[in-house]
């Protein structure tokens, strides 16, 4: 019973690390990116652009779109991940600064978020 148990907690641990469809909702802090980053490549070799819908997160695939959503004010947008964050980075997402200003944080510069897939 145990080794049944253990196997079905690592084969979800595995699907939902590496099928973004199946995760669970994410909570953390998100910022928005400084200004430097304006017009120069993402990872994903988009032209970075502060006025996008676009994010950076850790795992999920280019493409991929998110739900995030403001903790404190209960704001939500839809997201394009186009970008990496560094993985010592202790934030969940980092946004567009348009983004920051739907979900109502940009003069904060920080704020409390949750992240789900969006099929």
């Amino acid at each position: 019973m145990r080794r049944k148990l253990t196997a079905a907690i690592l084969a979800f641990a595995f699907i939902g690390t590496f099928w973004p469809g199946v995760a669970l909702a994410e909570e953390g802090m998100a910022v928005h990116y400084s200004d430097v980053f304006q017009g120069r490549p993402t990872a994903s070799n988009e032209i970075f652009d502060q006025n996008g819908m676009t994010a950076a997160h850790k795992k999920f695939p280019f493409g991929s779109k998110v739900r995030v959503t403001n903790l404190e004010n209960g704001k939500s947008v839809v997201l394009t991940i186009n970008d990496r964050m560094a993985r010592r980075n202790g934030n969940i997402i980092d946004v567009t600064r348009r983004a920051a200003q739907e979900l109502g944080f940009e003069k904060q510069g920080r704020t409390r978020v949750s992240i789900e897939p969006v099929q």
